[in-house]
């Protein structure tokens, strides 16, 4: 039997504590690799950390053959070790504030109403079509007669919603108003829903005297359009009025004056 020299011998040990590291390392690089538990079934300080695989994405591109190239995915795996995080124990509370309903008086964290007018009624006692409707800027301004200053500058402001306008999508946007709160700015800024008729009722009749007035003058052009086109100039008076002093009648809105000659009245019209 040949003996080994002391050169061999060094070399096998050198290549068995190798093979012992590269064995540990796989062991440390797995995935699933557990740490060693000693005698009394602790771990040990140096395995406490777990290992995980990072996969990392690449392209490449090659050459179909045909004139173009084709892009093709390429997934590599890199295991890394990861520590495992500290685990809190103590949970720290996360106050939440409760509003009461108005309609029902019970107690809820978050609705529509509260959310984008801060008007406290749940999602249960919403009522969208009738009590709980919205209305938008234009007709708030004209049925409880309020400006855009008392919409947003007398405190506190009105909240609202911008919506999208389902006439034209390229006009402007639409603003919604909770009308309780319409209701109450508008009292706000008439006292009384009295006076808020009667201004109402004092706004539509000079809107009509307006209208009437408009149409009167309308009416006034085209009468004297219509006597200066049938008049005949070819014809002559037997003789040349002379008038009198002009009288206005306030009723027709127009003018007469009476011939000292031949009596003759002549209604006529100012422009």
């Amino acid at each position: 039997m040949s003996t080994l020299s002391e050169a061999e011998l060094a070399r096998i040990a050198r290549n068995r504590e190798k093979a012992r590291n590269i064995k540990a390392s796989k062991l440390c690089l797995h995935p699933y690799s557990r740490p060693k538990s000693n005698e009394n079934g602790e771990q040990s300080k140096n395995e406490t950390a777990t290992t995980t695989k990072s996969v990392t994405r690449a392209t490449k591109l090659i050459d179909s053959g045909g004139g173009f190239l084709i892009e093709q995915e390429i997934f590599t795996e890199t295991p890394e070790c990861v520590e495992k995080p500290d685990v809190i124990e103590e949970i720290l509370p996360i106050p939440v504030q409760y509003d009461t309903c108005l309609e029902c008086n019970e107690q809820f964290i978050e609705s529509y109403l509260l959310k984008n007018f801060g008007y406290s009624v749940c999602d249960k006692c919403r009522d969208p079509d009738d009590k709980h409707s919205l209305i938008t800027r234009t007709e708030a301004k004209n049925e409880y007669l309020l400006k855009d200053c008392d919409l947003d500058k007398r405190e506190p402001p009105l909240k609202c919603i911008v919506r999208k306008n389902p006439h034209n999508v390229r006009w402007g946007e639409m603003k919604l108003y909770l009308h309780l709160e319409v209701e109450k700015r508008a009292l706000e800024v008439w006292g009384t829903e009295e006076r808020l008729m009667e201004e109402r009722d004092l706004r539509d009749e000079k809107r009509d005297r307006a209208k009437l007035k408009k149409y009167n003058k309308n009416m006034k052009q085209l009468r004297m359009e219509m006597r200066s086109s049938l008049y005949d100039r070819t014809t002559q008076a037997p003789h040349a009025h002379e008038y009198g002093e002009e009288t206005y009648h306030e009723e027709e809105d127009n003018y007469t004056h009476k011939c000292t000659i031949c009596g003759f009245i002549e209604t006529f019209e100012k422009m």
